[in-house]
């Protein structure tokens, strides 16, 4: 048996990116950093930064484009892929890339940033679950039908995602 499963908790680097393939399928792009504290040798705390890039398909996608800016707070979970590239100076780089399949958008939608602390934040407004988010199989012609939950008001409505067969 084989897992990869990634949880995220970070803030977003810069606006989504909202794109459509050409069946209609939304496609989001993303950046997320998560902070770490650690000692160093000497005993001083350092800050470690880890950028990834995330990437959220369907009616998640379109969410996510509207209910997040640069600087929110979200929980993500998905796949985890490195992808090897070269530098601009062509030097070997890894880059960590996330294909999200659960999200939930941290604090509330008007908070600034710099005002969110950890211990503020608050239960999300729309949680999104189970929604099939990347294509199955090339060339694969199924559709899913998945629930949406709005914690508000807890209503559930199911949304159809079209699979594409474009590979990204």
């Amino acid at each position: 048996m084989s897992f990869n499963k990634i949880t995220l908790v970070g803030y977003l680097g810069r606006d989504p990116e909202l794109r459509y393939t050409p069946q209609g399928t939304a496609v989001c792009k993303m950046s997320v950093a998560t902070t770490e504290r650690r000692k160093n040798v000497v005993g001083n705390i350092e800050e470690h930064t880890t950028w990834f890039r995330v990437t959220v398909w369907g009616r998640q996608a379109e969410l996510a484009n509207e209910y997040l800016a640069k600087g929110r707070q979200v929980y993500l979970e998905g796949r985890l892929r490195l992808v090897e590239y070269a530098d601009r100076e062509g030097n070997p780089r890894i880059s960590p890339d996330v294909t999200a399949t659960d999200i939930q958008f941290l604090g509330q939608r008007n908070e600034m940033p710099a005002s969110v602390h950890p211990s503020q934040v608050e239960q999300p407004d729309i949680i999104l679950t189970g929604l099939p988010l990347e294509p199955a199989k090339f060339g694969s012609s199924q559709t899913a039908a998945k629930p949406v939950i709005n914690r508000r008001t807890g209503n559930q409505s199911l949304v159809s995602i079209e699979e594409d067969d474009i590979p990204f």
